[in-house]
């Protein structure tokens, strides 16, 4: 207690407040519920926090359920049932009332529990107070909050889409997405990349809204991209007004879009301008400082997003030509053939495969084809496809076997010292007969199609890919040999086009035989066909295709010829050997003596692998003159000349020269260098006096 003499001080004389006072003057109002008798006290603020009339209210809690609705009161009663049976000495709760003209309001009540030595609650004191404008002002704290969290969240969300864009179109789609635009309250977005003192306009605002003669603009004309480009300063036009007079020569255009604000960003990287980014609204006005932040937070992101691209799409141009320019710059008319080729390039920047194709004319109406894959993603690839690619080429036109032809590419990649290694496949396809002599070396296995659609696999023994035989000296590649119909076509492929994320490349190999199967009967249409599923499946690799399609029967003017290695102890390269002879023979208008020219050309190979230190090469072709004449020769290592003799007492040895004697028109035995030839001839046709 203090003594109002005991000091100088001046005091009301209403010091100190009355509690009912105190509550009043800050609008709450109190009651007291005696819980025995079951009446509830209210005070005159709290009639009024009730809007209440005098006389209205009797003291019984029950008459105030027209000012509480019942979902409210049923939250309430259960609030304090709660604490009275878990023995809390106090509860608050805020809950709605009903005034009398309809609205509500929310309020807040805190109240004590008095209880008696038992713990039985006896009253429950309290406050209540209309807490309307206190709820009002922290929801509007809360909602400034939430907006500034989700346009935070926008934007790394943002940031975080325009780390996976590759290209600049990547990063327009990203910003166009309409999920974020609308994240952004903006109608739509218009952007223009600074290229060579212009500004380029790459991405338009909404339908309907390009400005003719805008397409590409001056820095220095009067439009607010030129303005944030020549300024480096971010532009807010908070009005319709605003953009009218600011651009004068702009708004009369977009006037009918009902552009009520818009923000054009600076897109600077490296401290250089490359373009900007205008974000346009319909249905907004001003812009507050944290919205300011945050997009100029965006533009530089955006910026960052927009060169990484384009240094992307440049470097892959440069790689992309790189590889074109190794390529063959066209393909050469094939008679017999019907051909189509394509190369699709994996987008992946700088990073491009060593995948190739080639089609090489061969004397005798023969025709090499080649599809192959050098290891690696980068120019260095590129740049080993290309000197692989010549050399082939070179080995075939030399008149090399296909087996050669791929020991040979081996050794010389091998030579290179790159690290490298490649596969490949390469196949010599005489059309005249059909014979088709195909050498693998690591590749996947060859398709053919068949006139009425159908499609299956070829499988083709091969060998080590090239390069890496050559290392572990494995050259000798086993040469398979099929027979084209005409009308049939043949399918070489790189890996790109089977291989698919998740799935083993059987899986791919069966997709792409289903394609080929119901694809266009069309080799272009088809080869285009096959290239957009690849597109569509978004792949990550190059991918080369050649097909190549037997027309019809053809003779070619010089006649025919056709070679193939035959190595020792490989059964299954002298049955191609043997297939292929009677193949010829057949195509060649000599089917009477195909069964004579075939025992004598297996004589001479089996004399070849089983007497000699090596395998043999078996060639057989048309000899011009005044007589059609087919030649069969076999060349081995061996400079040691054979000579014909009698069988031995057994009958089976000493008939192989008897046997090409007797059936040949003429045979012999020539030098070639460290090794030799032995040939025979065979008469198949008259020709017709000239």
């Amino acid at each position: 207690m203090v003594d109002r003499a005991a000091g100088a001080l001046s005091l009301p004389d209403d010091w100190p407040a009355d509690p009912d006072q105190s509550l009043t003057l800050n609008r709450m109002g109190s009651f007291d519920w005696d819980l025995v008798s079951g009446l509830m006290h209210l005070d005159r603020p709290a009639h009024e926090v009730f809007d209440l009339r005098p006389g209205e209210y009797d003291g019984r809690p029950e008459s105030l359920a027209s000012r509480v609705p019942p979902d409210e009161a049923a939250r309430l009663d259960t609030l304090v049932a709660q604490a009275l049976k878990k023995g809390s000495d106090h509860y608050g709760v805020y809950f709605r009332i009903r005034r009398r003209d309809g609205s509500l309001r929310w309020t807040h009540t805190q109240a004590s529990v008095r209880r008696d030595e038992t713990g039985r609650p006896l009253r429950i004191i309290g406050i209540i107070r209309d807490a309307t404008e206190e709820l009002a002002e922290a929801r509007a704290r809360l909602e400034v909050d939430v907006e500034r969290r989700r346009q935070t969240s926008v934007v790394e969300s943002t940031t975080a889409a325009l780390a996976h864009a590759r290209t600049v179109q990547d990063v327009i789609d990203v910003l166009k997405d309409s999920h974020g635009l609308e994240h952004f309250g903006a109608t739509s977005l218009v952007m223009g990349l600074l290229e060579s003192g212009r500004i380029h306009l790459v991405a338009e605002g909404p339908e309907g809204s390009f400005v003719p003669g805008t397409r590409f603009t001056r820095v220095d004309e009067a439009y607010p991209m030129s303005e944030v480009v020549r300024t480096l300063t971010p532009r807010f036009i908070e009005s319709e007004q605003d953009f009218a007079e600011s651009y004068p020569l702009l708004w009369p255009h977009i006037e009918g879009l009902h552009i009520t604000s818009a923000a054009y960003l600076p897109l600077i990287a490296q401290a250089r301008p490359i373009g900007a980014l205008g974000l346009l609204y319909s249905d907004k006005t001003g812009f507050s400082a944290e919205e300011r932040n945050l997009l100029v937070a965006l533009g530089s992101s955006i910026a960052q997003s927009l060169q990484r691209a384009m240094l992307y799409e440049q470097e892959h141009d440069l790689a992309e030509g790189l590889q074109q320019a190794m390529l063959p710059r066209r393909i050469p008319i094939v008679p017999g053939a019907q051909i189509a080729v394509r190369y699709r390039s994996a987008r992946m920047g700088r990073d491009i495969g060593g995948d190739w194709y080639d089609i090489i004319a061969l004397p005798g109406g023969r025709v090499g084809a080649v599809i192959g894959d050098v290891q690696g993603h980068d120019t260095d690839a590129a740049a080993v496809m290309g000197q692989l690619r010549i050399v082939l080429r070179a080995y075939a036109a030399e008149g090399h076997t296909p087996a050669t032809v791929m020991a040979r590419a081996s050794v010389f990649l091998d030579e290179l010292d790159t690290d490298r290694f490649a596969t490949c496949t390469y196949a010599e396809a005489d059309l005249s007969t059909g014979v088709v002599q195909v050498v693998r070396a690591g590749h996947v296995d060859p398709l053919i199609r068949d006139v009425d659609g159908n499609c299956r696999r070829l499988p083709v023994e091969g060998g080590l890919p090239l390069g890496l035989s050559a290392e572990f000296g494995q050259l000798e590649y086993p040469v398979s040999t099929v027979e084209l119909d005409p009308g049939q076509t043949l399918l070489l492929y790189t890996d790109g086009l089977v291989e698919q994320p998740g799935a083993d490349l059987d899986d791919g190999m069966q997709l792409l035989t289903s394609l080929v199967r119901g694809g266009p009967r069309d080799l272009q249409l088809l080869a285009n066909h096959l290239c957009e599923v690849v597109d569509e499946r978004g792949g990550d690799d190059d991918v080369a295709l050649l097909l190549l399609r037997r027309k019809g029967a053809y003779t070619p003017q010089t006649g025919g010829r056709l070679r193939q290695h035959v190595a020792q102890n490989d059964p299954e390269a002298l049955r191609s050997a043997r297939h292929m002879i009677r193949a010829a023979v057949r195509a060649w208008g000599a089917r009477e003596r195909s069964d004579e020219i075939e025992l004598a050309a297996d004589e001479m190979i089996t004399n070849a692998l089983m007497h000699t230190d090596g395998g043999a090469i078996v060639t057989i072709r048309v000899l011009s003159g005044p007589e059609q004449r087919l030649r069969v020769e076999v060349e081995d290592r061996s400079s040691a000349l054979p000579r014909r003799r009698d069988a031995g007492e057994s009958g089976v040895s000493g008939r192989g020269l008897m046997l090409v004697d007797r059936l040949a028109e003429a045979w012999g035995v020539e030098s070639r260098g460290s090794g030799k030839c032995v040939w025979c001839e065979f008469i198949v046709q008259d020709r017709p006096p000239n």
